[in-house]
């Protein structure tokens, strides 16, 4: 009884799993028809003239912030050296009122030292958000023409290593897409 399901399930097995062998097989010599495209997005976003302009304003969106802080601290610096020359002479309660607003003080510009970097995040996100997109449609309009499956950002060392017949480098080809 043993033999004949043995008889039976060696050809079934061989049969099962043969399809399996030369779908693998095909896939080792078919591997050529999946390529993928690699850019730096920074080498991309960088070279368009747009973002010359863009930097420009975040300079200058930049330096105002800094100039507001730079005011705020001096303020505070004025009045905490003007708190140390008088302490001395202060009663109690005025000495407590002094420091309380000289806290408050502080507080305030540690909070608006956050909120002008989260700004200036968000004014920056928002005037590259265009050229983000101009790249993206750069990218799908590359991608099409060249037959690829998808495109990989290489910054920041995402990808360690691309296979040269399975990948092509497309920074250029996307950059001259945006001219």
């Amino acid at each position: 009884m043993v033999k004949n399901a043995v008889k039976w399930v060696l050809p079934f097995c061989l049969f099962a799993f043969l399809p399996l062998t030369v779908s693998a097989q095909d896939v080792a010599t078919d591997g050529n028809t999946l390529k993928y495209g690699y850019l730096s997005y920074d080498a991309v976003l960088h070279s368009m003239n747009e973002y010359a302009t863009v930097e420009t304003s975040m300079m200058q969106l930049n330096e105002k912030y800094a100039a507001e802080q730079k005011r705020a601290e001096d303020e505070f610096n004025r009045k905490y050296e003007e708190f140390l020359d008088t302490q001395r002479d202060m009663p109690q309660t005025i000495l407590q009122k002094r420091q309380s607003e000289l806290q408050d003080l502080l507080d305030r510009n540690i909070t608006f030292k956050k909120e002008s970097q989260a700004l200036l995040e968000q004014a920056k996100a928002k005037a590259e958000a265009p050229l983000r997109k101009r790249i993206a449609e750069a990218m799908g309009r590359v991608g099409i023409a060249r037959g690829l499956a998808f495109i990989i950002n290489t910054d920041q060392q995402a990808v360690a290593w691309t296979h040269p017949m399975m990948g092509e480098d497309v920074t250029e080809a996307v950059k001259t897409a945006l001219r």
